[in-house]
């Protein structure tokens, strides 16, 4: 069974961390949600949500997730344990996604898109490095980096992501049920 890890940071944007948790854990992924410094973290729009554990610098799985909302983006991109971890997943050829600020806060800043296409939340795109070719279509795969543009894109992010660990069918097939299109 695929497992994802989704780090959540006070002010991180709820949609984009609870649509892909419920799209994935639906799709037969194991999720954990696990807060970066605390259990208990408050969204952006002040939803607390009690996560599945506390993050561990040791902490694995099959897709590590990013979500955006600030001022959650920018305290995951100042994050050395998050960076660390971004950096082994992209080495073992795991999949990293992130959405809205997070593209442009996290693996941006860190020059993990060096010479990939990726997205981001609209207006953001200017902080990108000059060497990330920016796209506008509401998520971007380039090999196992997957980008979203924000709270709107949420579910199609959780979809694609689900296709990466699973496969297209399953997204498919449960983006059907949900009467997703």
């Amino acid at each position: 069974m695929a497992t994802a890890l989704i780090i959540l940071a006070e002010g991180f944007e709820e949609i984009e961390a609870l649509a892909p948790t419920d799209i994935l854990r639906r799709g037969g992924v194991t999720v954990t949600l696990a807060g970066l410094t605390a259990a208990r973290v408050t969204g952006a729009h002040g939803i607390t949500v009690l996560a599945d554990a506390v993050l561990n610098a040791g902490a694995a799985a099959d897709a590590l997730i990013l979500p955006g909302g600030m001022p959650g983006s920018l305290a995951l991109g100042n994050s050395p344990v998050v960076e660390e971890l971004a950096r082994r997943q992209i080495e073992r050829g795991g999949i990293v996604a992130a959405i809205c600020a997070a593209p442009v806060k996290t693996l941006g800043h860190w020059g993990l898109l060096a010479r990939k296409r990726a997205t981001c939340f609209p207006g953001c795109e200017t902080e990108f490095p000059p060497d990330v070719a920016f796209a506008t279509d509401d998520v971007v795969v380039d090999g196992k980096i997957i980008t979203s543009r924000g709270p709107g894109t949420a579910m199609a992010f959780g979809f694609q992501i689900l296709a990466a660990l699973a496969d297209s069918a399953t997204a498919d097939e449960l983006r059907k049920n949900m009467a997703c299109g």
